[in-house]
């Protein structure tokens, strides 16, 4: 029954049928919950950018709309590239039509600006309620990403190991991370103040299901504000700061990638460039430059 006062017209009826098309091809393939959004997400800008039915849109119409992301909208390259397949499924799956090319811009090889030691007990200790320091420090002592921190079960914290179990990660892979004795007692009076509905360790505060990672993103940004941290990025940086500490600590390659679930050591090895230690191990070549007294001024 439609609601009085409005209509739906043909229009919104197509893209609902074609979004619930491209939603179930996605789910079929095993795309991830995020995946499915972002590939979602991008025929959805596409459709609103031309104000027209995407399945109507040309080949040229698609490439003049990535090119416009990248040089009016000023996307990051790697934004653009996730739309880019995005589209690429839903005109080669979803309405099982011919592939066409589409440009693919390059990523960058940007290194993530690493939190300190100091920034993130600082960052810790600007906490304002129990719940979130669990949660970043859950976050940091695992090296999780936000996904897998507000999904993490009661089941998932072993004790008498001291690991906890990363189920169906990135890449659909399990895994097990660090728990270590400071966490553990933190997720205990975490779980005594405010006893959260099982099996969820992070529930949302009126459901039984996991916390919506914007509101795991949100502790963030309010404790590095009230930290007085700068420097850019959310969430994830503490999983940066994880792995960088670690590499910094002397953790082999190998070990740093089975904590991390990376499919690849070149992933891993992003860190070894960002390590304080390995950077500046043996000083700046102009320390040991002999030079004469400074000149007068």
């Amino acid at each position: 029954m439609i609601a009085a006062g409005k209509a739906t017209t043909r229009k919104e009826v197509h893209m609902g049928e074609l979004r619930e098309r491209m939603q179930q091809a996605l789910v079929v393939r095993g795309m991830s919950p995020r995946t499915q959004e972002a590939y979602l997400a991008a025929v959805t800008g596409l459709a609103k950018h031309y104000r027209q039915r995407p399945d109507m849109l040309s080949a040229q119409q698609v490439e003049d709309y990535l090119r416009y992301l990248l040089e009016q909208r000023h996307l990051a390259p790697n934004s653009v590239r996730v739309a880019v397949f995005g589209l690429r499924f839903f005109y080669t799956v979803t309405l099982k039509r011919a592939a066409f090319a589409l440009p693919l811009p390059k990523g960058g090889k940007k290194l993530p600006e690493v939190l300190s030691r100091e920034e993130v007990a600082r960052l810790l200790a600007s906490t304002a309620t129990v719940r979130e320091r669990a949660l970043l420090m859950t976050t940091y002592g695992g090296g999780l990403r936000v996904s897998e921190v507000v999904r993490l079960r009661v089941g998932d914290i072993d004790a008498e190991r001291g690991v906890l179990r990363v189920e169906q990660g990135k890449g659909r892979k399990d895994r097990y991370t660090l728990l270590g004795t400071r966490l553990l007692a933190e997720l205990r009076h975490y779980w005594h103040v405010y006893r959260p509905t099982p099996p969820w360790v992070f529930p949302q505060r009126s459901k039984p299901v996991p916390m919506d990672p914007t509101t795991a993103q949100k502790m963030y940004y309010a404790a590095k504000r009230r930290a007085g941290i700068t420097k850019a990025g959310g969430i994830h940086a503490l999983r940066h700061a994880f792995a960088t500490h670690l590499v910094e600590a002397g953790t082999d390659l190998a070990t740093l990638q089975q904590l991390l679930g990376h499919d690849s050591i070149t992933t891993t090895m992003r860190y070894v460039h960002v390590a304080r230690t390995r950077v500046a191990a043996h000083g700046s070549p102009l320390d040991s430059l002999a030079l004469d007294d400074k000149p007068a001024a």
